[in-house]
């Protein structure tokens, strides 16, 4: 197992890392939509799914990986409401159309409106 770190995405909050690379496979720790430059926190949902999907593809690529090669995501929204807005900045990252579970959920950390994860190839 090798552990990923890049400046590139937020550090840890917790006891945790980045990510993992395990034999032929990335996987990632949920990421939410921290600036790793300044530890802001954008408006909207539109802004935060940007910020969150930037963060998984910067651990992706630090692991030597890429967002067509993800072939799971696991998404947390705090709204389902947000679903569709959601969907739309998704889309864009998430080309190759992984399989993908996307739940609802009380309260994600800092308060923010959603979270990404994913599991690739290399």
């Amino acid at each position: 197992m090798k552990v990923i770190n890049t400046e590139k995405a937020p550090g840890a909050i917790g006891p945790y890392s980045q990510g993992f690379v395990v034999g032929n496979l990335v996987i990632t720790s949920g990421q939410i939509p921290v600036n790793p430059a300044d530890g802001s926190v954008g408006e909207g949902i539109a802004a935060q799914a940007e910020q969150s999907c930037k963060n998984v593809g910067a651990i992706l690529e630090a692991a030597g990986s890429s967002f067509d090669k993800v072939v799971k995501t696991t998404c947390f929204l705090a709204d389902m409401g947000d679903f569709a807005a959601f969907n739309e900045v998704y889309a864009k990252y998430f080309t190759s159309k992984p399989a993908r579970s996307c739940v609802a959920v009380k309260t994600l950390p800092k308060n923010v409106l959603c979270e990404i994860e994913a599991t690739a190839e290399l």
